[in-house]
């Protein structure tokens, strides 16, 4: 359970596995023993917020969308394609991780964690969580700042929660971020781009609601 620092038993790295400790295993045992002896109730929070704190984006997609479609028709397309580029990065992550194959940093290193080790074969490189928080974050941008630059705070923290609980190298949760923040505006740059008449078309028809709040 998050917050509740787990023994690591000696857990062998699958075989054809690329070890990371090499990278920057050394910052990532700071981060742990950190945390072993932090305030329970800090490891709680970070814990808590590690395993659910992606549902906060989810909240920020909901606000940004509910605004912009009292704007325009054009942003409040560009909020609604927010949470399918997030899918989009996350397939981008999930690829990645095949080809890579990193194995997970409580299997290379023997060191007690708040996370239970994930199974073998569930690949460390890159965090997908970053990279789900960091594409929504940057798409979230591009349609509100206000908003966007709450989700880039909230982006860094599940970052760094990631590490925190063991779950993931630095390198990680940083190259997720990027490759989220990649994703998003190359996604986000095709959508502004999108044939103008695109969210006029949209706008009279059935997803009429969904795009003007007037």
């Amino acid at each position: 359970m998050p917050g509740t620092i787990t023994p690591t038993p000696v857990l062998t790295p699958p075989p054809g596995s690329f070890d990371g400790s090499g990278v920057d295993g050394t910052a990532y045992l700071d981060v742990v023993h950190t945390a072993q002896t932090a305030p329970a109730w800090l490891d709680h929070l970070v814990g808590g917020y590690s395993a659910y704190g992606l549902a906060l984006f989810a909240l920020l997609m909901a606000v940004a969308w509910w605004r912009a479609r009292e704007e325009s028709p054009e942003r409040a397309v560009r909020a609604l394609a927010v949470p399918l580029i997030t899918v989009a990065a996350f397939a981008v992550s999930s690829l990645l991780k095949l080809l890579v194959r990193e194995a997970r940093p409580c299997r290379s290193l023997h060191v007690t964690v708040l996370e239970a080790c994930p199974a073998p074969g569930d690949w460390s490189f890159p965090s997908n969580h970053a990279t789900l928080a960091g594409a929504a974050a940057v798409a979230l941008l591009l349609v509100s700042r206000r908003v966007g630059a709450v989700a880039l705070v909230a982006a860094a923290l599940m970052a760094a929660s990631r590490v925190w609980v063991g779950a993931h190298y630095p390198h990680d949760a940083l190259a997720g971020l990027l490759l989220g923040a990649a994703v998003a505006l190359l996604a986000g740059w095709t959508v502004r781009h999108a044939p103008d008449p695109l969210p006029e078309r949209l706008v009279r028809g059935p997803l009429r609601p969904l795009l003007a709040g007037r």
